[in-house]
């Protein structure tokens, strides 16, 4: 379902490189973020959004992550259900950790 929707154009994407640039939304929870974040995002936990849209810009876009992106899908189609500009960023922690790993290697 997640691939149908982003080969159709229905799931806005981004990749770390581009979401590093803008607004980024960590839905994950405040436990996760004792084992690894990034700095300068703001976190608001996928079950509290709903509640807290109105802490987000609706002038910018919204890049969304969590921990494999699953939690960050269903927050963007929150936030674009919404009337904001949001962009699920594939892979989320986990492809940050893997593409940080890779470098290591090749360096």
């Amino acid at each position: 379902m997640i691939a149908a929707n982003m080969l159709r154009g229905d799931m806005p994407y981004s990749h770390w490189d581009t979401a590093r640039e803008g607004f980024m939304l960590d839905v994950r929870e405040p436990a996760e973020l004792l084992v690894e974040s990034v700095p300068n995002v703001v976190n608001i936990p996928l079950g509290q959004l709903r509640g807290r849209l109105d802490e987000l810009p609706k002038d910018k876009d919204i890049h969304v992550i969590c921990r494999s992106a699953q939690r960050a899908w269903y927050a963007t189609r929150i936030l674009l259900q919404n009337g904001f500009k949001a962009k699920n960023v594939i892979g989320g922690m986990m492809s940050l950790t893997h593409n940080y790993l890779l470098d290591q290697e090749t360096s």
